[in-house]
């Protein structure tokens, strides 16, 4: 009897030129680049020495430095709820449950890596924490299909599309939040940009629009750019099992534990905040209700209490959500000194540096440019400091100011930073890591995919973002 010919093995894949120059330049980042907190700690250093030069005494630097440091504590904590309250709503049984029935949808590889860009770009509109969780599970899910064969580096960078390309033009956007809160505004900031409702920023229509193209482009590179074949990479090619561990509470163990498994309290909570809501949206505009801060958070959090159904369930899931937030808790109030040195450390004549920095922008450009220049700029600062929006305190003082000089709208150019600050993110490991631990993989195994992502969303948000900006009338700060 013959004997079967044996197998010849298959290449293995072979990644494009995207994919190899971004792995590459990933693997130098992740050997050379330090924590991002060393980069805020470089940039205090730097704005230091430039108030020197312009003629302040190193006595008013140090002033406007440890005066500043503490202004934007309660907008810290604003952001870190956010991101807890994200992962809270993302984890409670009935969303898991979710993520179940859509994980059982599709029948391809590229149709399942697509719904995940979707719904992680959308879900991003309303809260990141939440985008980054719910996507990392939902891609867990379909991984541990055996009838579905996806390429999971590929999933896990569409899972990730979220805070690469739409989270900053939604809900959760510092800077807009920060500008359409009086209180949340910096004392040194408020006369330069003034308070600036979401109705110029977020929920103008030509954000929209950069929203929806923006969505509808990355689920089109989703699909279209999931390898097939031969050169897909299951999670079981790469080591992992994404089956998750059967969680189960302790049992008590003792009489004074019953109301933490009880819903009793939650109902009481839950019916506390019902009523309050009720009548919080119908004195207000309901825009201007959900652009605070508190009541975005309270109603976040309280949907995540009333998911998790039980106390003891709820405390469990923030305390696995905390550890997400210590680059937010201990790098914003660098950026608030870092803002204060910038605006009021000034010379002899009484100008800043954010004075001659706004000077700079407004001489360097024209109206019609300024778009693609903020624009370029941020998105070279955003990948040293990928700070989430936080820095958006440190750049508001000149380029607003730039925008007030040039009779650019204040609210498109808040949109400005916003659409390009999130693109470095793509590149850029520090707001991967959630996501990295949720799937058991590294940077290096999605940036690839996102640095495709990034070199098609670079030309089009710049390019929309000057070509929509004539059509916004610039209106002085709004006190």
């Amino acid at each position: 009897m013959a004997q079967p010919t044996p197998a010849v093995p298959s290449a293995p894949p072979r990644a494009g030129f995207l994919a190899r120059t971004a792995i590459r330049a990933a693997n130098w980042s992740e050997r050379w680049f330090p924590n991002t907190l060393v980069f805020a700690l470089l940039v205090v250093a730097l704005v230091a020495v430039a108030a020197v030069a312009i003629g302040a005494s190193p006595a008013n630097v140090a002033s406007a430095f440890g005066g500043g440091f503490w202004d934007l504590i309660p907008f810290t904590m604003q952001m870190a709820m956010v991101a807890i309250g994200g992962y809270v709503v993302a984890t409670a049984g009935p969303i898991r449950r979710v993520i179940d029935r859509l994980a059982r949808r599709p029948r391809t590889g590229r149709g399942a890596i697509a719904m995940v860009a979707a719904l992680s770009l959308v879900s991003a509109l309303f809260n990141w924490g939440f985008s980054l969780i719910f996507s990392a599970l939902l891609v867990r899910r379909l991984a541990a299909r055996p009838d579905l064969r996806m390429d999971y580096r590929a999933a896990g960078a569409a899972a990730y599309l979220g805070l690469g390309g739409s989270w900053a033009l939604g809900l959760s956007s510092s800077a807009a939040q920060l500008q359409a809160n009086r209180a949340s505004i910096p004392s040194s900031l408020l006369p330069v940009t003034g308070v600036i409702p979401f109705r110029e920023t977020i929920f103008a229509w030509q954000s929209l629009l950069l929203a929806a193209v923006v969505v509808a482009v990355c689920v089109a590179v989703a699909f279209f750019s999931a390898p097939r074949g031969t050169l897909v990479r299951t999670a079981d090619d790469l080591g992992v099992d994404p089956r998750d561990p059967v969680e189960q509470d302790p049992p008590r163990t003792r009489p004074g534990e019953w109301l933490e498994y009880s819903p009793l309290l939650t109902i009481v909570v839950v019916a506390l905040v019902g009523g309050w809501a009720v009548r919080e949206f119908g004195a207000k505009d309901p825009i201007v209700a959900i652009s605070g801060l508190n009541t975005y958070n309270l109603l976040f959090l309280t949907l995540g209490l009333l998911l998790h159904w039980r106390p003891r369930r709820f405390l469990a899931a923030v305390t696995k959500a905390v550890p997400a937030t210590g680059g937010v808790l201990i790098q914003f109030p660098f950026y608030a000194g870092i803002a204060a040195i910038l605006t009021k450390a000034t010379d002899s004549a009484g100008h800043s540096v954010s004075h001659y920095l706004g000077a700079a922008f407004t001489g360097a450009t024209s109206a019609g440019l300024f778009p693609l220049v903020i624009g370029g700029y941020s998105i070279v600062l955003g990948f040293l400091i990928p700070s989430g929006g936080g820095k958006w305190v440190i750049e508001a003082p000149y380029v607003m100011q730039a925008a007030n000089d040039a009779h650019v709208s204040l609210g498109w150019t808040v949109q400005i930073y916003n659409a390009a600050e999130a693109l470095p993110n793509l590149i850029n490991p520090f707001w991967m890591l959630p996501l990295l631990g949720v799937l058991s993989l590294k940077a290096r195994d999605i940036v690839g995919f996102t640095f495709t992502y990034l070199i098609v969303l670079l030309p089009l948000v710049l390019g929309l973002l000057t070509l929509l900006a004539p059509t916004l009338a610039y209106h002085p700060p709004l006190h």
